[in-house]
């Protein structure tokens, strides 16, 4: 943009810029973010110590500073108001007043370059003329360049894209779900050349709607009609004095409940009132149920053509409508390629028989739904379950995702536990059969969803998180503390807690549905962690290996194997849990009130699944006792051939000569597979829980 305007900019990072440089400018832009509670960021804090420290004089150099930041924050755009104040204090000359952008920043930052950089082109030596300002604006503007068509688009279509193209979309809200709907949209409206602004209803003017020619709604109900707590005081301002609005084209997309009486009530309201104004409608109403993005998705490919082909005037050019849609629905942009180039994208449909687990919690019944349906490869579980929701049974439930990777959305498919908004279909599915079940170790509520109470309540039990001891650290400029911490060490720590939801690393143990006590591997995975953090206090690291220890901790896991299994984040798993024992056995001193004896039998038992004599001889008396055992009975007996029941010795002869024992013959060595083994194991634990 600078470059249009006869400009040779330079871009310098702060990072290892030396403050005594400012003096030798003339015209300099700062455009900067906020890192945390008003800190600068990163590469930012070096200089910043470094001009307050040296204080340049700042006389000749005009400046504008655009700052980005969170209105979430207190100390929202911090950063760049220092920047500014500092600038001002040290004689620059400033040319714009600070530009402050919230986390949509584009559209703030879009309209401040476009103002302050005509004004940068009469700056000699900090000195500008203001009357120019206006000439160089319009200049600028009648020199840029309009929006790209096609070189096969009409003329008309071509004037209609070189004019003002702003979009407004206003959004009412209370959880969230219209607003998302709106940024969405917002994005959609770029592919017709639409330049759109997500506006909240709350704080908004209501004299801004007389100069709105393209006006989207995106609205939600509260309670029994009534409007979300962001959109109230809008719509009352709108009952009484509102602006005539017969140059708007807009439309709404209204967000309800069918459950209740007035279903969308605040979307129809909105659409009245707009019409009442004297707006006009390009598209219908579009009224949405609880499940909003499908009936959405139908709405804005709809309304954002139409709404594209308003002109300046506020005119909709109905002839351009189809055209406008093949526009905006065109794939010939240009490929990208090299290390930012986009994924593809599989999108070969596969057949695959579907297996569905359902449960009715009100009628106690459980069974499965098969269907047979052709899905693309690159779908995922969650696309699927929408769509079999949508078009063969509206009851069915399991959890949505809100964004990639939602920790609640775990299923089991095809024996793998997965998250089902991230799992895709292709990756899944096993000679054309896609078996999907709950998440195991969750007791269900209905179909797939189910219970994660217990798992949270075991967690804040668990209370893995950081208890830090006063450490080595620093002081941000803020004056807030900030601690170090070797990158290796948090490597470290990344990998070994690399899981993508502790809810599944739950559900990969088969331990958790036979032992009640069992607090399961994604609780026992963070304590380790913790624990390996050199951060975490003394006190606090022994109260987490003394819970690992204990009742319900890591020893009550049966069979590690389970784990394992579960592809690359299973094996990994199972080796950080093992090292978890073994750092308890080195911690405890293998000690316990049934001593070693009892702690290598019961592992014998627990690890292997089996039970036979060698073993218990050689797990109960270890190496030492087998060597005294050869002069104490048992050893010898066996060596002469003789029982092994513990009698004396003359029974043992005997059985070698009389009936019905048979001549010669010994008893078979029993060796068997431990039956029930889960439940064995619990008996175990509950002997000793160290075990």
């Amino acid at each position: 943009m600078a470059e249009k305007l006869g400009f040779k900019p330079t871009i310098f990072d702060m990072d290892g810029y030396d403050p005594s440089s400012f003096s030798n400018l003339k015209r300099v832009l700062i455009i900067t973010s906020t890192w945390g509670e008003g800190d600068m960021p990163d590469n930012a804090e070096d200089l910043w110590m470094a001009t307050c420290e040296q204080n340049p004089p700042l006389a000749g150099v005009s400046f504008s500073v655009c700052a980005i930041g969170d209105t979430s924050y207190d100390e929202f755009c911090k950063a760049g108001k220092d920047w500014d104040e500092k600038f001002v204090a040290l004689g620059a000359s400033r040319v714009h007043d600070i530009q402050l952008c919230d986390v949509d920043y584009e559209p703030e930052w879009e309209k401040w370059a476009n103002s302050v950089l005509p004004k940068m082109t009469e700056v000699d030596g900090g000195e500008f003329d203001e009357s120019s300002v206006s000439e160089t604006v319009e200049a600028a503007a009648a020199t840029s360049a309009p929006v790209a068509v096609s070189g096969s688009a009409s003329e008309a279509l071509a004037s209609l894209m070189g004019g003002d193209r702003s979009l407004t979309i206003l959004f009412g809200s209370q959880t969230g779900n219209a607003a998302g709907l709106a940024e969405k949209t917002a994005k959609m409206a770029s592919n017709y050349g639409l330049e759109a602004s997500v506006v909240d209803m709350d704080g908004y003017d209501k004299s801004n709607l007389a100069n709105i020619k393209r006006l989207l709604v995106i609205t939600s109900t509260w309670g029994e009609g009534e409007m979300p707590d962001n959109a109230e005081a809008l719509w009352q301002s709108v009952q009484s004095d509102a602006p005539a609005l017969a140059s708007m084209h807009y439309s709404v997309c209204a967000i309800g409940d069918t459950s209740y009486d007035e279903f969308c009530k605040a979307g129809l309201d909105w659409d009245g009132k707009l019409t009442g104004l004297g707006a006009t409608s390009v598209q219908e109403i579009k009224l949405c149920d609880v499940d909003f993005e499908p009936p959405w998705a139908e709405w804005v490919q709809e309304a954002l053509p139409r709404i594209a082909c308003v002109d300046d005037s506020g005119t909709l050019q109905v002839e351009l409508i189809e055209e406008m849609i093949a526009y905006g629905t065109s794939d010939d942009d240009d490929v990208i390629e090299g290390d930012f180039a986009p994924g593809i994208i599989d999108a070969t449909e596969i057949v695959v028989e579907l297996e569905l687990f359902r449960y009715c919690p009100a009628q106690g019944e459980r069974g499965w739904d098969v269907i047979a349906t052709a899905v693309p490869a690159s779908a995922s579980l969650e696309d699927l379950f929408t769509t079999f929701q949508r078009d063969v049974d509206g009851s069915f439930a399991f959890r949505r995702g809100v964004v990639g990777g939602t920790p609640t959305t775990g299923v089991r498919a095809n024996g793998r536990v997965v998250l089902s908004d991230v799992a895709r279909v292709g990756e899944l599915v096993s000679n054309g059969r896609l078996k999907v079940e709950p998440l195991p170790g969750f007791p269900v509520i209905r179909d797939l969803v189910v219970d994660t109470r217990r798992f949270e309540e075991n967690r804040v039990r668990a209370k893995p998180w950081m208890q830090a001891d006063p450490r080595e650290g620093e002081r941000l400029i803020s004056g807030n503390a900030v601690g170090v911490l070797a990158s290796e060490t948090a490597l470290a720590l990344h990998q070994m807690n690399a899981v993508s939801s502790h809810m599944l690393v739950h559900g990969m143990s088969d331990t958790v549905d036979f032992d009640s006590d069992y607090e399961g591997p994604g609780i026992h995975l963070q304590r380790w962690v913790r624990i390996n953090d050199p951060r975490t206090s003394e006190k606090h690291r022994a109260q987490l290996m003394a819970s690992l220890q204990g009742k319900g901790g890591i020893w009550s896991e049966a069979d590690s194997a389970s784990i394992a299994r579960h592809g690359a984040a299973g094996a990994m798993l199972s080796n950080t849990l093992n090292d978890a024992r073994s750092r308890l056995l080195t911690e405890y001193k293998n000690a316990g009130r049934h001593g070693r004896l009892v702690k290598w039998y019961g592992r014998s038992v627990k690890w292997s699944g089996k039970l036979n004599e060698t073993t218990l001889y050689r797990q109960v008396l270890g190496p030492l006792g087998l060597v005294s055992n050869v002069f104490s009975g048992v050893s010898a007996r066996m060596m002469l051939g003789f029982t092994r029941t513990g009698g004396p010795p003359i029974r043992s002869l005997q059985a070698l000569l009389l009936p019905p024992a048979g001549v010669g013959k010994i008893p078979n060595m029993f060796n068997g597979k431990v039956e029930g083994h889960h439940e064995v194991v619990s008996l175990f634990n509950e002997l000793d829980q160290r075990f």
